[in-house]
C-alpha cells in the first residue's frame, strides 16, 4: 500500500496507535495542540532539527528503522548537551505520495524505539506531501532544574576542554558509505549515532561543567562555538584527541599512536610540503561532524571526578586542551608544531 491510498489522516491514526501513553501528556496526538504537564521546579528546553533527503541522509545507505532512530537521536543529543532529560517531541514529515506504507512503519518503529529508550513521548506534529524528497523535522523538549542547565557561555580561562567517546568516526563512516561499504563500526556511527543523554544529565547534576555542546559540526567548529559564546580562546592538542581503532585503521595505520600517524602523514605529504586532507590523519577527527559526543569544559583539578562520572555510564572521556584568554583556537600537532586544519567544520551555507 502507498501513502496515497492510506491518506493523511489514515497515516496519523496509524502513527498514533503505536505511541505509548505518558502521565505527563494531558492531550496528545489528535487535537490541534498537545497539553503537557511540566515537572514542578524544572524548566523546559526546546530544540529543533531538520533532516533533508540528499543533504542529511541517502536512502540507499540506510533502512527506514535506522533513519527513524537517527532522526530523533540528533535532537536528543541537543537536549543532552544542555544537561536535560528528554520528555516530549513533535514530528513533522513531508513525504512523496508513492512512499510505501511499510517504509513509514519501519521509520516510526525506529523513532519510537529510540523514544522509549530515552523516556520521550511523541505528542504531535504535522504531515504533508512532498513533490521532492523526504523531509523530516523533529522538535524535542527536555527538562532540568534551572540552576543545572548547561550553556555554551560559561567557559573560563584555565578550564580544561574535554570530549566523550571518540571523534571522527561518523565522518569516516560517511566516506566509507560513498565507497560502497554498508556495515561496520564506522558506518554505524554515521547512520545510527548514540545521544549521550545519561552522561549529559550526570555531568549537569554533578555541577562540574562550565560549558557544554554536542559534536554535530566537528570538534573544531563546536569548540569555536563555546569560545565565541564564552568570550575566550583555546589550545587544542592533537595528540590527546580520542581516536578509535577503526578510525586509525581507516587512516591506514593500525597502531593507536597519534605521533606515528602524524609522522606517516607528513611523509606522504612531503612532496608538496604540506598535508592534504587525504594524508592528514587528524582532518576528519577535527572537522568531521555527526559524532554527537559531548564537548565540555571543566575547572582544572576536576579530571578524576569527571572520569568517574562518565565511567558510571560506561563512557570514556578525554581532556583535549585548555581554555585560554583572548580569542581563537590554537592547534598543536603531536610533534609540538603549529597545525593548520584543512577545514574548520560543517557549515550548511559555507563554501564547498
Amino acid at each position: 500500500m502507498k501513502l496515497a491510498e492510506l491518506g493523511e489522516f489514515g497515516l496519523i491514526d496509524r502513527i498514533k496507535a503505536n505511541v505509548a501513553a505518558s502521565p505527563s501528556v494531558l492531550l496528545g496526538i489528535g487535537d490541534d495542540a498537545a497539553a503537557l504537564s511540566p515537572t514542578p521546579g524544572q524548566v523546559t528546553l526546546i530544540t529543533s532539527d531538520m533532516l533533508l533527503e540528499g543533504v542529511h541522509f541517502d536512502l540507499s545507505f540506510c533502512d527506514p528503522r535506522t533513519l527513524g532512530r537517527k532522526s530523533l537521536s540528533v535532537n536528543l543529543s541537543d537536549v543532552a548537551a544542555m544537561g536535560a532529560r528528554p520528555r516530549h517531541f513533535l514530528l513533522g514529515v513531508a513525504l512523496p505520495k508513492d512512499v510505501p506504507i511499510e517504509f513509514m512503519d519501519g521509520f516510526m518503529a525506529g523513532m519510537l524505539e529510540q523514544a522509549q529508550r530515552y523516556g520521550a513521548t511523541l505528542v504531535g506534529g504535522d504531515t504533508c506531501a512532498s513533490k521532492g524528497g523526504l523531509a523530516i523535522s523533529v522538535t524535542a523538549l527536555g527538562e532540568q532544574r534551572p540552576e543545572l542547565v548547561l550553556k555554551r557561555s560559561g567557559a573560563q580561562p584555565g578550564d580544561l576542554a574535554c570530549v566523550t567517546g571518540t571523534v571522527g568516526d561518523a565522518a569516516a563512516g560517511l566516506k566509507l558509505l560513498f565507497e560502497g561499504v554498508r556495515d561496520g563500526f564506522l558506518v554505524a556511527r554515521q547512520l545510527d549515532p548514540t545521544p549521550r543523554v545519561e552522561a549529559g544529565v550526570a555531568l549537569a547534576e554533578a555541577g562540574v561543567v562550565t560549558a557544554m555542546i554536542d559534536v554535530s559540526d566537528g570538534v573544531l567548529q563546536d569548540l569555536g562555538h563555546i569560545c565565541e559564546m564564552s568570550g575566550v580562546g583555546a589550545r587544542l592538542e592533537l595528540a590527546r584527541l580520542p581516536l578509535s581503532g577503526d578510525y586509525l585503521a581507516h587512516c591506514g595505520h593500525h597502531q593507536d599512536v597519534p605521533l606515528a600517524l602524524w609522522e606517516r602523514g607528513r611523509g606522504e605529504g612531503a612532496a608538496s610540503g604540506k598535508l592534504s586532507p587525504g594524508h592528514d590523519p587528524f582532518a576528519l577527527a577535527l572537522s568531521g561532524g555527526e559524532d554527537y559526543e559531548l564537548l565540555f569544559c571543566i575547572p582544572a583539578g576536576k579530571e578524576a571526578e569527571v572520569a568517574a562520572i562518565c565511567a558510571s555510564v560506561n563512557l570514556p572521556v578525554s581532556v583535549i586542551g585548555e581554555i585560554t584568554a583572548g580569542t581563537g583556537i590554537q592547534v598543536t600537532a603531536p610533534d609540538g608544531s603549529p597545525y593548520t586544519p584543512p577545514r574548520r567544520g560543517f557549515d550548511h551555507f559555507g563554501a564547498d
